[in-house]
């Protein structure tokens, strides 16, 4: 029973805040034509100081300044961190005496935190120094899922029929308006739960076998908060949301699966307020929680199917798998967390993914092929309308009329783009997938034989594609081919779909508003749901699926079959 309520509770509380919070987004971010909002007595005043430090202009940019003010910002912040990574060695705050990181491997860290990714090849902490923690990671962790924010809110104001807005507004909106207060609460939460926040060294202590250990502490609590809160990911601990000063309890585990969903639940919401249609906002985000459900059930099924290996240790396989698993968590806590850490695009992990059973793998890794579930900080929800106007596209075609969303034709050029945009993720995810299983220097890194290792290679390019960062954590990724082709693909799955989404926004904007006729194909109604649904599958599957078969299927069939 308890088990239920704490997977049952945090959903609940989700739909209760979600109107408001999208209501609350909705607010800050639709500020067209001087358009008060929520908290300018206050902020306004601080955020006009920084444009003035920093001598930033807040005039409305067209989608090609709002692009190159975006991707210049990340490509700069991403090359000092990597500076600091590189330096950390002989920098202050770092009472480990950590050494410098690696060339390739700082490459490979300071861009997947900078694109919301937080794929960890090293280990939390023992990687890095306080320093690098505080400056580079925790920056990280605010700016780059305010950065997805921002470009989520100008596609919606330029699919909404209003201007874009400026990029460095809305990034710092995000950051004093959203980021940092949610933050800040549930920072003070986790250290009442019994979160380490200090910058002191190691604690000495003595063990019950009467042996002398150092435990390493540090900021854990403050980084938590934004670590979840942002679809971040990345673990302070090289265990993650395992390890006891990460995730003490159910009641932290709870809090967490509820930070990585609630913005991301949000967005529907803002969307259906800043459109002036609520009904299709409920439309998404009822869809959504659907799938979620759905894959949530199979996920614990699996969990809950045994393991056909444990027979050989005298264990029955009908007693639930708790193979890479924390004891003060059940399997379906586990499963759910895998599923919501894969859903929202987070990467956080509170048990070992290398060691959930098939179907789990299944589900996760079909999470993050399909980016749609949900999804990261408004990057998901880009994909998760760019599926919507898939959908609209094909019915279209089926009833012989040019297709229409919020009342503007798509087009070939949208179309086009959208294609693009959408072919790039397996590409990404295959081709990469495919080079690395080819060539030796690739495929020493797999420590699994068969199916499995096919999946461990497959799941960590889906990770770095889908901007997600958690991993099948038996792989030996570590190398500079391992480091440099998932940074490779982190960057560009992550900056070339929010600029071709941004461009479709843009091409939108520019059109005129057909008034609805009894022709027009509504979206705003459970059918169009349903539609939304099966484009996504439809096409993740005729995508995916050969993929699937010889990974997490075939294994299945070999273990239960």
């Amino acid at each position: 029973m308890l088990t239920f309520l704490s997977i049952v509770i945090p959903i609940i509380i989700l739909i209760l805040i979600a109107k408001p919070l999208g209501n609350y987004l909705a607010n800050i971010f639709d500020y067209e034509n001087g358009k008060k909002s929520k908290g300018d007595k206050w902020l306004l005043p601080f955020e006009n100081t920084i444009y003035k430090l920093s001598g930033l202009h807040t005039r409305t940019q067209t989608w090609k300044e709002y692009a190159f003010a975006l991707l210049a910002t990340n490509t700069l912040m991403i090359f000092i961190i990597y500076l600091i990574f590189r330096f950390q060695g002989v920098m202050p705050l770092n009472p480990e005496g950590v050494g410098s990181m690696e060339a390739s491997l700082a490459f490979n860290t300071a861009i997947s935190f900078m694109t919301n990714t937080n794929l960890q090849h090293y280990s939390g902490e023992s990687g890095l120094s306080y320093l690098s923690q505080m400056i580079g990671i925790l920056f990280m962790m605010f700016a780059a899922p305010a950065t997805a924010l921002a470009i989520c809110m100008a596609f919606i104001r330029g699919i909404t029929g209003k201007q874009l807005g400026n990029y460095f507004v809305d990034l710092i909106r995000g950051i004093t308006r959203v980021l940092l207060p949610i933050s800040i609460v549930f920072g003070l939460i986790f250290v009442a739960l019994g979160m380490p926040q200090t910058l002191g060294g190691p604690v000495t202590v003595e063990t019950v076998q009467g042996e002398v250990q150092d435990i390493a502490v540090g900021p854990v609590g403050s980084f938590l908060s934004i670590k979840e809160l942002g679809n971040n990911g990345g673990g302070y601990f090289g265990v993650n949301s395992s390890h006891p000063f990460e995730n003490p309890n159910g009641l932290s585990n709870m809090l967490q699966i509820i930070l990585m969903f609630l913005i991301t639940a949000s967005l529907p919401l803002a969307y259906g307020k800043m459109a002036r249609n609520y009904k299709q906002g409920w439309v998404l985000f009822i869809a959504m929680w659907l799938m979620f459900a759905v894959f949530s059930a199979v996920a614990v099924s699996g969990e809950y199917s045994g393991n056909p290996a444990m027979e050989q240790l005298g264990i029955a396989q009908s007693q639930p798998s708790m193979e890479g698993k924390e004891v003060r968590f059940t399997p379906a806590e586990s499963a759910v967390y895998a599923v919501t850490t894969t859903a929202t695009e987070t990467g956080a992990v509170n048990n070992m993914h290398d060691s959930l059973t098939p179907l789990s793998g299944l589900v996760t890794l079909s999470n993050m092929m399909l980016n749609t579930i949900f999804g990261g900080i408004g990057a998901g929800f880009m994909n998760v309308i760019m599926y919507a106007m898939i959908a609209v596209f094909i019915t279209g075609l089926m009833i012989g009329r040019t297709p229409e969303f919020l009342g503007k034709k798509l087009e070939s050029k949208e179309m086009k783009i959208i294609s693009i945009t959408m072919l790039l993720h397996p590409l990404l995810i295959l081709g990469f997938s495919a080079l690395a299983l080819a060539t030796d220097t690739g495929s020493s890194a797999i420590t699994n034989e068969g199916f499995h290792g096919i999946s461990q290679v497959v799941y960590e390019y889906s990770s770095s594609a889908a901007n997600n960062g958690s991993g099948f954590e038996g792989l030996d990724d570590d190398t500079l081919f391992w480091n440099v082709t998932t940074a490779i693909t982190m960057f560009i799955g992550r900056f070339l779909p929010l600029v071709a989404m941004l461009a479709v926004a843009s091409s939108l904007l520019r059109k005129k508003q057909i008034p609805a006729s009894t022709g027009t194909f509504r979206t705003d109604e459970p059918i169009f749901g349903g539609l939304f649904i099966m484009s996504t599958i439809i096409v993740g599957a005729l995508t995916f699926f050969p993929t699937l078969v010889i990974g997490p299927i075939a294994e299945w069939v070999t273990l239960y079959l």
